[in-house]
């Protein structure tokens, strides 16, 4: 099937945080979709804001990709509705509700099930049935309104630091690239096979210092920022607006693979 109007929706993951290009811009696991999609009329846009949860995607970005007519929608969001306070039925009605909102004008809609991250990340074990949760509100989300489940709950890679950033959290440009991969094989449109092959070799196992440099330098200033902008009443991704707003073209730099 051929897709001429493809939005993106989402937080961090589908901005495409840690996977930079030279000139420092995010490309991501969507922009890599998009240029294996590109063709004559073609054009695509990315709602994802970064600290998003699924409540405000639901606000934000729904009615702006509502008006943009897409005959392809890919949703990747969850996570922080994963490690913020909503209760599990709140994460689940979210996912229920953004689901049903985005099949309600989208011809095609793809959803994400979340890898299990919580053994990567402190205090994991209240993580793991946060994310069950999820997965299986998005599950049932999917079978009952009709959208394309990309479920990648039990993808090896989540095992392999390669695929993540310096936080453990983001995927790296390897995590994009097979994250991206994961969506054209799900629909069914042409890529490089080697984005779903597994890296050779085994990754490095992180040494008592690099864990003492992880906690100093990406955990501790996140739960400071968090604990501070929840003094002031402030929100993850205040401030920062969608990188590609309106349906355009890609241009030859963001093909860039």
């Amino acid at each position: 099937m051929t897709y001429q109007r493809f939005v993106a929706l989402g937080d961090s993951c589908t901005e495409g945080l840690d996977d930079l290009l030279p000139d420092g811009r995010y490309r991501g696991w969507a922009d890599r979709v998009a240029s294996a999609l590109d063709a004559p009329g073609f054009r695509y846009a990315n709602l994802g804001v970064r600290g998003r949860r699924l409540d405000q995607m639901l606000v934000e970005q729904v009615p702006s990709a509502r008006a943009l007519e897409p005959d392809l929608v890919v949703l990747f969001g969850g996570g922080n509705d994963v490690m913020s306070n909503a209760t599990l039925e709140q994460i689940a009605a979210r996912a229920d509700a953004m689901v049903r909102a985005v099949t309600s004008f989208a011809p095609t809609v793809a959803v994400f099930t979340l890898s299990d991250i919580s053994h990567r990340m402190p205090f994991g074990w209240r993580m793991r049935p946060r994310i069950d949760a999820l997965n299986t509100a998005v599950r049932a989300a999917a079978s009952r309104y009709g959208a394309i489940l990309i479920d990648v709950e039990d993808d090896e890679c989540v095992h392999d630091s390669r695929y993540f950033g310096p936080d453990r959290l983001h995927l790296s440009s390897l995590g994009h690239r097979r994250l991206a991969g994961h969506v054209l094989a799900t629909l069914g449109i042409p890529f490089d096979p080697a984005w779903l092959t597994p890296l050779e070799g085994t990754a490095a196992a992180a040494s008592v210092l690099d864990h003492w440099r992880w906690l100093r330098d990406q955990v501790l200033p996140v739960a400071y920022t968090r604990t501070r902008n929840k003094l002031i009443g402030r929100q993850p991704g205040d401030g920062f607006v969608p990188k590609r707003p309106q349906l355009a073209p890609l241009t030859s730099r963001q093909m860039a693979r």
